[in-house]
């Protein structure tokens, strides 16, 4: 990469940031919600792609981390009672422990057999969340009242549903983790994880710890999405079952694949072109799934490493 490349790749990310702010005062109320929902759920897609995109385990269990920050941060608020700060807290610590429990028993295997060990202890979080229903809500999920949705500093109060206080707030929580992920990637620790999945034999003969290295990215990764789910319960006040099946956990695999794995700014593009293309064609047609697997077999054909991916290799050597 060019000397110029660091200055590029984060004049762009700070750009795009500044972009997603500006918007907050152009879009419309209802584009604006939606938005606010895709960079909460572009988080989660940062959290996968530096799992799958960086040190290329395929995994088919992250809804279980999404869903330990959602519960963690739920429970925390509707059956304890605390404070959005504290409730928040809880939901990363959840998906930190979890990320770790999880990571030193499926990081035994590689390849396919981590793609089964990851869905096997998914499927194992979803039944417990529908066992433990009188706790959890089951399959009707829980709601998070109003009144416990206000984050307070001092003399000042935030309703989080206040929609330019949960817009901010998700913008907030997608900058942060987009420049923790941009300094992760562009560390040596970063490096570290790319000659793992490029050659992990090869990375263990120049003296790395590749299971150390490869369970420190299972804990990045799961604290990362379980951020991203303890925030969309408390922004959209919404805790359910099927934010933890195994069919959630396939949402970010498709964001990231869709705008480039082992791209920083990736997962945010996939979400937001799937988001959108969904949410423009279902107002024409009631086939729009259809129209959706037509654009996603152009966008293979057309970019095969992803959006950004693809120009990353054709003409954008130094975007990270």
């Amino acid at each position: 990469m060019s000397e110029a490349s660091p200055a590029k790749a984060y004049a762009l990310h700070f750009g795009v940031i500044a972009l997603l702010f500006v918007s907050s005062f152009l879009l419309p109320e209802y584009y604006h919600g939606l938005l606010a929902r895709i960079m909460v759920l572009a988080v989660f897609a940062m959290g996968y792609n530096m799992l799958f995109g960086y040190v290329g385990l395929l995994s088919l269990g992250h809804a279980m981390f999404f869903a330990a920050g959602l519960y963690g941060a739920g429970l925390a608020v509707i059956q304890l009672g605390w404070s959005v700060p504290a409730a928040f807290a809880a939901g990363l610590a959840c998906g930190v422990v979890l990320s770790l429990v999880i990571g030193l028993l499926a990081l035994r295997t590689t390849g396919v057999a981590f793609m089964i060990v990851t869905m096997m202890f998914a499927q194992v979080f979803y039944l417990v969340i529908l066992y433990f229903s009188v706790w959890t809500g089951g399959d009707q999920g829980m709601v998070v009242p109003q009144p416990a949705r206000v984050l307070t500093f001092g003399a000042t109060a935030l309703d989080l549903t206040n929609p330019t206080v949960r817009y901010m707030s998700a913008l907030s929580l997608f900058s942060l983790a987009l420049l923790v992920t941009l300094a992760i990637v562009r560390s040596r620790y970063g490096r570290v994880l790319v000659a793992i999945r490029e050659n992990e034999e090869r990375t263990k003969m120049l003296g790395y710890d590749t299971f150390s290295n490869k369970l420190a990215a299972v804990i990045v990764s799961g604290t990362i999405c379980a951020a991203s789910g303890a925030a969309y319960a408390l922004l959209f006040g919404y805790v359910g079952s099927n934010f933890a099946s195994v069919q959630y956990s396939i949402l970010p695999l498709l964001w990231v694949l869709l705008g480039g794995a082992a791209t920083t700014l990736g997962p945010l593009l996939g979400t937001l072109f799937m988001y959108y293309v969904i949410d423009v064609t279902s107002g024409y047609t009631s086939a729009y799934l259809l129209i959706v697997g037509i654009a996603l077999i152009l966008l293979v054909l057309f970019f095969p490493k992803g959006i950004l991916g693809t120009a990353r290799q054709r003409w954008l050597g130094w975007l990270p």
